[in-house]
């Protein structure tokens, strides 16, 4: 049995939660059911253009919201497009590696080798200010972020790394969990992909390489990953998480 950094959930206890289907009265999703080479997911984008990103750790008093369901019940959910898990966390739901929110680094970046998935290089940070937003392996974010965004969340391994996939990364790998993960297009949108079905490491890589075209891409988690999704009245329970990213629209 192998277990993910963060999650305390081995592999084969993962269970997806359905996504259930939006009414006539509920506004557009920015997210969609796709399947690719034979697994389900959940395909968000947020766009630059109608929408913002910030990360979200805890509530006033800095206990850790734990859970998207916490989360929606201590924020006015009506302009947020969609959430979720944003990368691995130690027991306390805190994050282990650079973390940074509304522009106050929280943690600093997380170089250090070790066990897992997180450190399995190269990893990386998923991070912006305003409507630019990029994903960087960690030594490239060191070597060339010199002055701090306005949201930013580590975690590991790069899924994709200038157009490649993780060197270690094989095709189609006997672990299996409901992933999720991000990567910014050309364009500059930024797409949120998690699982519905437990799928590998290469499947999730390749979908955000081949289909997404994106030329960098992050896992963010596996087992424990979770989306709430307004639009559709999706709001995924299951293990206790860490910090989450939030896309809300422009007001």
């Amino acid at each position: 049995m192998r277990t993910e950094i963060g999650s305390g959930v081995a592999e084969e206890t993962a269970t997806p939660t359905p996504t259930p289907e939006p009414t006539a009265t509920q506004v557009a999703s920015a997210c969609e059911n796709v399947e690719f080479e034979g697994a389900q997911l959940t395909h968000c984008v947020a766009d630059p253009a109608k929408h913002r990103i910030s990360t979200a750790l805890a509530a006033e008093g800095g206990t850790p919201f734990r859970s998207l369901k916490a989360f929606s019940q201590a924020v006015d959910g009506t302009n947020v497009v969609f959430a979720m898990n944003a990368g691995m966390y130690d027991g306390d739901g805190k994050p282990i590696g650079y973390y940074v929110e509304d522009s106050d680094r929280l943690k600093e970046l997380n170089r250090a080798d070790g066990p897992g998935n997180f450190h399995l290089k190269p990893n990386g940070v998923f991070f912006g200010s305003g409507g630019t937003w990029r994903v960087m392996s960690a030594d490239d974010f060191y070597a060339q972020i010199g002055d701090r965004p306005e949201f930013g969340t580590q975690s590991g391994p790069m899924l994709v790394v200038g157009g490649k996939l993780h060197p270690e990364i094989s095709h189609d790998g006997p672990s299996k969990a409901t992933r999720n993960g991000v990567g910014v297009d050309a364009a500059g949108k930024a797409h949120f992909v998690i699982a519905n079905t437990p799928l590998s490491f290469g499947v999730l890589a390749r979908y955000f390489r081949d289909e997404l075209n994106t030329p960098n891409a992050l896992f963010l988690d596996g087992n424990v990953s979770a989306l709430w999704n307004p639009a559709s009245g999706r709001i995924d329970g299951g293990a206790p998480i860490g910090p989450l990213l939030v896309v809300t629209n422009k007001e």
